[in-house]
């Protein structure tokens, strides 16, 4: 899984300098960041209402339509997927409830 990320962070930063006509992710580059989380923001409705019509191949679809989303504007703000990833790792085996109680801010 993490070949797939890794991969997929590569080509996005790679986007970063390309001609916004060569490119959907360049496109969205340059539209700046309220495009960007425009995109998330639609995406995760989507998700949403996949979820409710319980056609679960809609659903992968539309995960990973987020997931993607999520990943450019990761690479948007110069975060990459392994730090999402460590973080996972650091509240794996940490109740939900304990992790909330453990954050700042």
């Amino acid at each position: 899984m993490n070949d797939v990320l890794n991969r997929l962070a590569t080509v996005l930063e790679s986007r970063k300098g390309a001609d916004p006509e060569s490119s959907y992710v360049a496109k969205l580059y340059a539209k700046g960041l309220d495009a960007i989380l425009k995109k998330v923001g639609e995406e995760a409705t989507e998700t949403v209402m996949a979820a409710k019509d319980g056609m679960p191949n809609k659903l992968i679809h539309e995960v990973a339509d987020l997931w993607f989303h999520t990943l450019v504007l990761l690479a948007h703000q110069g975060l990459e997927p392994r730090q999402v990833l460590d973080e996972l790792d650091r509240r794996f085996g940490l109740s939900g409830l304990e992790e909330k109680a453990n954050r700042v801010g």
